[in-house]
């Protein structure tokens, strides 16, 4: 469904030595019916990337096939392809729910009554039925988001542009718009592409992550391998006898040899890989040395752990001004088209 061979996109006056790469050379495929998430701090290229697969910007260099049209040779054919909710609200506030479904479903070619049906369809798959005759300003954000993606798929295209879907959401709102994207998937067979800050979104729905940073794919898996091979589980170990506990820490060493420990007082304490499998076998170990454990926890690792270790920063929402996150995020020089002036 999409297909870039290195994709760029560079802005500034190259005349004058100020160019900023924001995206430096994306080789990616999607297929037919996936789900991917591209994940990203701001400034990392990833919502330039997406503007340029939807014909929003031109590439500087590369190509891009986005269901089976050049997005340079043939940006209408993409368009009529293709459905895309960007970060802001895309139906006229004044305007009333189902007028602008029908207005959408015309623009596309639809006759009226086509698109009234199409209208009508959407409004119930997407729990707006009976909202129709509302103006779109009287709207929660919610629904107002429900109906962004209504838009979308007027057309029903081959394949959905999520640009940051849940962002201003509440929990509840943003469960409910995940359960309208599985659906998609369900229902239609919707190729999804999605830019998302919220991880455990992103490890809810996509079968694939690719981590953009710096303009450019540094990952491309699915969530349990990317969290498997790169972070692996945060193993927690309390021992009774503290003075054993560097024998603890040698024990699981030679379990699993990549382990990262360290040895405070009772407590050993480390990423292990394949942590939850480990730790019954240590056990049993100890318990042949006659060594008990007063606790054992195991946590899996997170999408946020894996961008962590890519990157060294965090993409986890809400990090305190002054935090390592924070501090890493606001000092790292923004490359992504919101940097630009306009």
């Amino acid at each position: 469904m999409i297909t870039t061979r290195g994709l760029t996109r560079h802005f500034g006056r190259p005349g004058k030595g100020e160019v900023v790469e924001a995206v430096r050379g994306i080789d990616l495929e999607v297929g037919a019916g996936e789900l991917v998430a591209f994940l990203g701090p701001n400034g990392a290229g990833k919502s330039t990337t997406l503007r340029m697969l939807t014909t929003l910007l031109q590439p500087t260099s590369g190509t891009a096939v986005v269901a089976g049209c050049d997005v340079t040779e043939d940006p209408a054919g993409v368009r009529r392809r293709i459905g895309y909710i960007g970060q802001g609200n895309g139906a006229a506030h004044t305007q009333r729910v189902r007028d602008e479904l029908v207005v959408q479903g015309r623009i596309y070619g639809l006759g009226r009554k086509d698109a009234e049906r199409r209208s009508d369809h959407l409004l119930e798959s997407l729990g707006l039925d009976g909202l129709g005759s509302r103006t779109v300003s009287t709207l929660s954000g919610g629904q107002q988001r429900r109906l962004d993606i209504a838009l979308g798929m007027v057309h029903r295209p081959e394949l959905l542009f999520l640009d940051e879907p849940s962002t201003g959401l509440d929990p509840q709102n943003r469960a409910n718009l995940q359960q309208v994207i599985e659906r998609l998937r369900v229902e239609h067979g919707t190729t999804i592409v999605l830019t998302t800050h919220y991880l455990d979104e992103a490890d809810a729905l996509a079968d694939r992550v690719v981590v953009i940073d710096h303009g450019t794919v540094i990952a491309d898996d699915t969530p349990e391998r990317l969290k498997a091979h790169l972070a692996g589980d945060h193993v927690i170990l309390v021992v009774n006898e503290a003075p054993r506990a560097p024998q603890v820490a040698a024990a699981l060493g030679r379990i699993v040899p990549s382990a990262e420990l360290r040895v405070e007082g009772a407590t050993v304490s480390g990423r292990v890989h394949g942590g939850a499998a480990a730790v019954p076998e240590l056990i049993v170990h100890l318990h042949e040395q006659g060594i008990t454990l007063a606790s054992a926890e195991v946590a899996r690792a997170t999408l946020d752990d894996v961008f962590l270790i890519l990157t060294g920063r965090s993409l986890r929402e809400g990090a305190p001004a002054g935090s390592a996150a924070a501090t890493a995020s606001s000092t790292t020089p923004r490359t992504d088209l919101e940097a630009q002036p306009s």
